[in-house]
């Protein structure tokens, strides 16, 4: 059975934007983060990276015409706590700003779950094709992990050297987020609706 044109959602340029360059994108302005503050300490890296992350949403909107929701609430905490950081002349804001994201992420997927309106469909829905308990694990895992990483970045920024906490920032979190992305591949294989298993089928 083929869907009707009216029933097919239209390709959007942000679902063929090359890998490669939405890691660029999102790995980009935390290098920025990492050299200002080595540069010219915190509070110069945190201008820097404001501005970067600010310009990695203007290419995203320029080559994709579309902002996916997780980056732009990102770059709304940046925005403030950024702010504050600045005014305030208080590094505690901007080292606080991924426990504040991290959390808002997980507490919004597992409240979702809870409430019966899952959010990650509404999010990757149009790049995976998952059953409805596929959805709800892998909605589960990924509330999980945001507060674990909301809870990881608490510990090392009350532990650790500023600097030290920068280096996890931009070497730490990008990659351990993608380990566990990588991680979740076998559970959306096993939940892929039949109709796509079969399609993958010589």
């Amino acid at each position: 059975m083929t869907n009707s044109p009216s029933e097919v959602p239209a390709a959007t340029p942000l679902r063929t934007m090359h890998p490669l360059l939405k890691f660029a994108l999102e790995l980009g302005p935390l290098v920025v983060f990492f050299i200002a503050n080595g540069r010219g300490g915190i509070y110069l890296a945190t201008g820097a990276f404001m501005v970067a992350t600010f310009a990695a949403l203007a290419v995203m909107w320029i080559i994709a015409r579309k902002i996916a929701v997780m980056p732009l609430v990102s770059a709304g905490v940046v925005l403030v706590f950024g702010t504050l950081t600045l005014v305030l002349q208080d590094d505690h804001f901007i080292k606080m700003k991924p426990t504040l994201v991290n959390a808002l992420f997980g507490m919004a997927l597992l409240g979702g779950l809870w409430l019966r309106k899952p959010l990650l469909p509404y999010v990757l829905g149009d790049v995976f094709m998952l059953t409805d308990k596929g959805w709800r694990e892998l909605t589960v895992r990924w509330g999980v992990f945001f507060l674990v990483m909301a809870v990881l970045n608490e510990i090392v920024w009350r532990n650790v050297s500023t600097d030290t906490w920068v280096a996890f920032k931009t070497f730490g979190y990008l990659p351990l987020t993608l380990v566990f992305a990588m991680a979740q591949v076998p559970l959306m294989t096993r939940h892929a609706p039949p109709e796509t298993k079969s399609e993958t089928k010589p």
